[in-house]
């Protein structure tokens, strides 16, 4: 185990829309990626570079990235795999979006060589990595991975305190939350949200920010905005009934042909082609508009 040494090796458990984009970044800017997958041979769109397997290999990777389904128990058996297979040679991240990572470490055994390391999806395309640090992660481990990410072409955007949702998600739900609330009261359809997201909110958040903004716009008016509006958002703790209906039909979105919008008909590839490539063409205008991230 060398700590001192750049990471160069990745294995990334989960080979999922998300297992393979973060795979890709990795493997199309020099690192040796590895992929593990319950059944290989069904891998048809392999990013290039990126090999398959079905068992872990026999050297540890210095780096090894979750992606597996949000279970715990499934966490669980594969942590119990790298541990009895490496001990606590491989740093080890996870890409969860809403477990506790205090308790993911703790799973894993080792919780000095642990962190959280979320891409959001798309992970080959936008160019942020959220890093995040437990209190028994090491400083060298902690920059070990940020590294790594920077030699991917990302930023990372380190976080030392481990939040549920961490910083991404919490925003996102946060927002989220309020517009199925206003969807489940009558208020607005998941169309007119959508558009207020696009054509509104968007453009400005892709300038100025959400902070940057209140400043430039002055904050004695959005502190008078607050006390009117904040009484009457949503602060319910329960999930939405309208989102984990959905989800008990079996109406899940874009793959199943049914979600808020109806699917049916579209090619749920050509689908994610198009918003894909639109995405990077967006990021590409932004980052000559205002910079890329730095971090």
């Amino acid at each position: 185990m060398n700590d001192t040494a750049p990471i160069a090796t990745v294995l990334v458990a989960g080979s999922g829309t998300m297992g393979r984009g973060i795979a890709k970044s990795f493997a199309e800017t020099g690192f040796t990626v590895t992929l593990l997958s319950r059944d290989p041979s069904k891998l048809s769109d392999l990013p290039a570079g990126v090999q398959a397997v079905a068992d872990l290999p026999e050297v540890a990777p210095d780096l090894i990235i979750e992606t597996i389904v949000e279970k715990m128990d499934a966490k669980q058996a594969l942590f119990d795999r790298l541990r009895a297979a490496y001990g606590d040679k491989p740093i080890v991240g996870s890409n969860t979006s809403g477990l506790p990572l205090p308790d993911l470490a703790a799973a894993y055994g080792h919780p000095q060589r642990f962190v959280g390391i979320h891409y959001l999806q798309p992970a080959d395309v936008f160019p942020m990595v959220e890093v995040i640090c437990l209190p028994e992660t090491t400083e060298v481990v902690l920059q070990r991975v940020a590294a790594a990410v920077r030699g991917t072409g990302k930023a990372p955007l380190i976080q030392r305190k481990a939040v549920p949702g961490f910083l991404v998600n919490r925003l996102q739900h946060a927002i989220l939350h309020e517009a199925y609330h206003l969807i489940e009261t009558g208020v607005c359809d998941a169309e007119a949200v959508d558009h207020v997201a696009k054509y509104l909110l968007g453009p400005r958040m892709c300038v100025t920010g959400l902070i940057q903004q209140k400043d430039i716009g002055g904050l004695e008016t959005h502190a008078l905005a607050q006390r009117a509006i904040v009484p009457h958002l949503h602060h319910g703790a329960e999930p939405n009934p309208i989102l984990q209906k959905l989800y008990a039909d079996g109406h899940v979105g874009l793959s199943a042909g049914k979600g808020f919008y109806d699917w049916s008909g579209q090619d749920p590839k050509d689908v994610r082609r198009d918003a894909t490539g639109k995405l990077n063409s967006l990021l590409a205008y932004l980052k000559g508009l205002v910079g890329g991230p730095t971090a």
